[in-house]
């Protein structure tokens, strides 16, 4: 089921009306068959996986702390609980990648290779469920949680449907308390949530699916497009997995803080950042700071030499990128990151010398636009990787791109009037997020006199009503 979907628009009210109805002893009840019916809408068989995810986690994380005492015990628990999320993350999402990775290179040195391709569909949202659960496990183990008992609740916290498929990949510590607490119906909760969901569903409708048309049209035919075309292309691109990823967020915290939960910010306008290290305190929030906790940090993270810390950082953006998808494209992608932020280190001092002796230093706001120009300029490069269908469709946009002929500038694969609309409405997010500066969203909007909030709210609506993009393209992460 998506959010931006006739049937969500059905279930979720539904879902809010019984909700606040029922008595909080059996609100969990209800809210796990809501979540396991709204995971059964994409395929009904997948919800066994995440069951069997749930069991096995619950009992290891028991019998963890029944051994607490005897570390060598409580380690074969946990390895159980990886072995078996990670095995089953890399039987589904993986193995077909592996395989025929294997087969190539056999082919190339003539050794005959000819194991089958694993024939399944995807799971929608398996690596978000896989490595929420996963850091709970991780987290008994180290003796930062105590494991829930309650078994109804803790499922809950594995299938909460407003993050089930992309996210907040949420901690057990913040999550599982908020269950046990009575929620009854809040004002100020619903009109956050409403605010946030329309901010979310602007964003998606309106502008990523929007930009998607453009942006799939080039990307898909790649060797036919050169120059101004790839770069507007992927500038776009740059603007709509954020619209996607980020409106998906609002919509999910939204729904979430109506019911009176709360879950974690995912985003903070990440392009306005000014090195890529920043970028990654403000993109994809819950899961850069999943892979700083539970990988990262556990391999010697920067106290370490310098070698290793370099080391470090790569092996952790080229997990990141493959956690994205099982695609040479995404490893790349993570890697091209990874040697960004190895760079920056090494060249740090170099950077703040040639500031000093050209004068930048002494003009600091242009210094500031600087960094953050080039650090975009950074991302939007990098995500030619990500947005690539394959490696060679990458180095044919990257080869495409430096070429600039009278085709290069011609636009006329795209009305006119959408390639206008769409860059106004980029230039009225930048608006936004530059008027927010140091706020969220709906900081944002309760700052501003009622007057201009309702313009604001008008304005999302009937933008949302007569110029949003209703093919109902799935949201970019429920592919990860």
């Amino acid at each position: 089921m998506l959010f931006n979907s006739i049937e969500y628009l059905i279930f979720f009210p539904i879902v809010i009306f019984f909700y606040f109805l029922l008595p909080h002893k059996i609100k969990w009840a209800f809210l796990l068959a809501a979540s396991y019916y709204f995971y059964m809408c994409w395929k009904i068989e997948y919800i066994l996986l995440i069951i069997i995810s749930t069991l096995i986690d619950y009992y290891a994380a028991l019998q963890m702390a029944k051994h607490k005492k005897n570390k060598r015990r409580r380690t074969k628990f946990l390895i159980l609980s990886l072995c078996s999320n990670l095995g089953i993350l890399f039987g589904f999402k993986y193995f077909n990648f592996f395989n025929n990775s294997v087969h190539d290179l056999f082919n190339h040195f003539n050794i005959f290779y000819n194991v089958p391709v694993f024939d399944v569909l995807l799971p929608v949202g398996i690596s978000f469920y896989t490595f929420q659960t996963l850091s709970y496990t991780i987290d008994v183990y180290n003796g930062k949680k105590i494991p829930e008992r309650h078994l109804g609740y803790f499922a809950l916290y594995v299938s909460f449907f407003p993050q089930l498929v992309a996210g907040p990949i949420e901690r057990s510590n913040r999550l599982l308390p908020q269950f046990y607490k009575e929620s009854k119906f809040n004002y100020e909760d619903v009109v956050h949530g409403l605010r946030l969901m329309l901010w979310g569903f602007f964003k998606k409708v309106v502008i990523a699916d929007r930009l998607a048309y453009f942006v799939n049209t080039v990307y898909n035919s790649p060797s036919d497009f050169y120059g101004f075309q790839l770069i507007i292309a992927t500038v776009f691109f740059a603007f709509q997995i954020f619209c996607d990823f980020s409106g998906y967020s609002d919509i999910a915290i939204g729904t979430a803080r109506i019911m009176g939960y709360r879950l974690m910010n995912n985003f903070d306008r990440p392009y306005s950042s000014q090195f890529i290290a920043e970028f990654w305190k403000r993109w994809h929030i819950s899961l850069s700071t999943w892979f700083r906790d539970y990988l990262y940090i556990p391999l010697g993270g920067n106290r370490v030499t310098k070698w290793r810390w370099y080391y470090n950082l790569l092996i952790t953006f080229i997990i990141s990128g493959l956690w994205h998808g099982a695609n040479w494209t995404f490893i790349a992608w993570g890697l091209i990151h990874g040697i960004y932020l190895i760079l920056g280190i090494v060249t740090d001092n170099l950077r703040n010398t040639i500031n000093k002796k050209i004068g930048l230093i002494k003009f600091p706001n242009t210094l500031k636009y600087w960094r953050k120009l080039k650090t975009f300029s950074l991302v939007v490069f990098a995500w030619i990787f990500f947005r690539a269908n394959n490696i060679d469709d990458a180095f044919t946009i990257l080869k495409n791109v430096f070429t600039f002929n009278n085709e290069s500038f011609n636009l006329s694969f795209v009305n006119k009037g959408e390639l206008v609309i769409s860059i106004v409405l980029i230039v009225f997010l930048e608006m936004i997020h530059f008027l927010q500066k140091d706020y969220d969203f709906n900081t944002f909007m309760k700052m501003k006199p009622q007057l201009m909030r309702w313009a604001i709210y008008i304005f999302l609506i009937l933008s949302i009503v007569y110029i949003g993009k209703y093919n109902v393209q799935d949201f970019i992460y429920f592919q990860f």
